[in-house]
């Protein structure tokens, strides 16, 4: 199972940036927790502690597109580098200063959410010229898929050990200092350097006016709206079933099956169009939610939350191919940014949505949530399928010049081969 990934990790430069990508996404990861474990030893509110992490969520929305298209037109080093100082120095003003300003904390929050740089785009956008076949290019996605539940596992952990070593100002500081590491790992690299987007038309749309990509970002609202909804059923019924040890597994089960889920679907042959391949897998991802409405007792629960994840990781590396394929010329990063920006918004819907829900009517009634949602996400690529098709993305990356030491690193195919 495990040959694809070490087939990637062994490529020049590939167990680099994927190891600095993910260091450098960790304030990011991060982020909700560390900010109400702060707030709270700073005797703060939990209303206090949700409204900062809000804030910090919607600024990161904002900017990974922002910062995206800046990639896109500057390169990588010149705005990953410079906007993980920023954002580094946003989080840490706001640990130094504490909540005694609310102006202040609330300012140096938002600054650390929309410099967050936008390493996760930028990864996929160098993966096609670090390795050398189309079928290489989409196990990396699935690694990459993967690895995102490893760091939402072990981030948190992170954040406790330095809680409990020295307190929760210097794991804000920690986390803010791994974020500009990982940054300069990536971007000093040979390939992050010598990347260049290709020439792109001047529009103020970028990446959106990809009737496609459109397509798929509106889909993967509803995907994210199925696990921020998730969440929020979760802790539901734990409360009457153990508290928080039990809400731990189920959220440690989601990830668990997301985890397999991508690493099985990155060690098989992945046949057949894309687009088709994600239908039948949001389907699957909507399917495997609704054993949780019969919320049975903790063991099968929690056996049913590891089956309702399984899809999740696999949804999400398809997603990555198509996004590849119908990013306008020259907006490769932007494009991923919007991903991970409506994955983020539709977490955030779901989360609120299902507040109320669960008030009304339990969690079997929060359960249904992400069925739902899920059963959206497919009508919506379903109705779509007619753009979703057809590929309309160029190369993400021009060939080096012919006397450029580096141009080893370029593409060893071309978005028309990919399509």
């Amino acid at each position: 199972m495990v040959t694809g990934y070490l087939e990637i990790l062994r490529a020049r430069h590939a167990a680099r940036l994927l190891v600095g990508t993910l260091v450098g996404r960790l304030p990011n990861a991060t982020a909700a927790i560390a900010l109400v474990l702060f707030v709270r030893a700073e005797g703060g509110s939990y209303s206090l502690a949700g409204a900062l992490a809000a804030v910090y969520g919607v600024a990161n929305a904002v900017g990974q597109p922002v910062l995206g298209r800046a990639v896109d037109l500057l390169g990588q080093p010149r705005v990953q580098l410079p906007a993980a100082v920023v954002s580094a120095m946003g989080m840490s003003a706001f640990a130094l200063l504490g909540i005694g300003d609310l102006g202040a904390a609330y300012a140096s929050v938002a600054l650390a959410g929309l410099a967050t740089p936008p390493l996760e785009g930028g990864l996929r956008a160098l993966w096609p010229s670090v390795l050398r076949r189309e079928d290489q290019v989409h196990t990396a996605y699935a690694m990459d898929a993967v690895a995102q539940e490893v760091m939402y596992t072990v981030g948190p952990l992170l954040v406790t050990v330095c809680v409990s070593l020295w307190s929760p100002r210097s794991a804000l500081l920690v986390l803010s200092a791994l974020g500009v590491v990982g940054a300069l790992s990536v971007v000093v690299s040979a390939p992050s350097r010598a990347w260049r987007s290709a020439p792109r038309e001047a529009h103020w749309l970028g990446a959106l006016r990809s009737p496609g990509l459109v397509a798929l970002l509106v889909a993967f609202l509803f995907v994210g709206s199925a696990l921020g909804a998730m969440t929020v059923a979760a802790l539901s019924y734990a409360e009457d079933r153990g508290g928080d040890v039990v809400y731990g597994w189920l959220m440690a089960a989601v990830g668990l099956g997301a985890l397999l889920g991508g690493l099985v679907y990155g060690a098989r042959p992945r046949l057949g169009e894309p687009a088709r391949r994600l239908r039948l897998l949001v389907a699957l991802l909507a399917a495997c939610h609704l054993p949780l409405v019969l919320v049975p007792d903790v063991v099968p629960m929690v056996l049913s939350t590891v089956l309702a994840g399984v899809f999740l990781a696999p949804a999400i590396a398809c997603a990555f191919v198509l996004v590849d394929r119908h990013a306008p010329a020259g907006t490769v990063t932007e494009a991923f940014s919007w991903l991970v920006t409506t994955f983020t918004v539709g977490a955030s819907l779901g989360t609120g949505l299902a507040g109320p829900v669960v008030e009304a009517g339990g969690a079997p009634w929060g359960f249904a949530l992400p069925a739902a949602a899920g059963a959206v996400s497919l009508l919506v690529l379903v109705g779509t399928r007619g753009v979703l098709t057809v590929p309309v993305g160029p190369v993400p990356s021009v060939p080096l010049p012919e006397n450029d030491p580096n141009q080893a690193l370029e593409p060893r195919f071309s978005s028309v081969d990919r399509a």
